[in-house]
């Protein structure tokens, strides 16, 4: 069975040493979409990157960071992800958060 629908894909870009209340930063926010009932999170670890002091994060072994790129991928409703907006801002002091409209085709029975 195929399923389409329109969503909001919500790109959350931040550090892998940030972190909230002792925990990775990452992983709370993950928590957080959970508890709040988001249809789902995916987190990447970036191997190079850069933002705003542009200083590359890399895994190199001649430039081994502990600072890697991580970015959350969220897509659900304008809705849900409208509610969970206000919790982002609380808990993120740096980095990028963008939203897109996509379309979703959800295979499954």
């Amino acid at each position: 069975m195929k399923k389409e629908s329109s969503a909001i894909l919500l790109r959350i870009f931040i550090g892998e040493s940030d972190k909230h209340k002792g925990k990775p930063l990452y992983m709370h926010i993950v928590e957080m979409l959970k508890e709040e009932g988001i249809a789902g999170a995916t987190v990447f670890r970036g191997i190079t990157g850069f933002g705003k002091q542009s200083y590359i994060h890399t895994t190199s072994i001649l430039r081994l960071s502990t600072d890697l790129p991580i970015l959350i991928e969220v897509a659900d409703t304008e809705e849900n992800i409208a509610k969970i907006r206000p919790k982002l801002d609380e808990i993120i002091t740096e980095g990028l958060v963008t939203e897109e409209k996509v379309k979703i085709v959800f295979y499954g029975s």
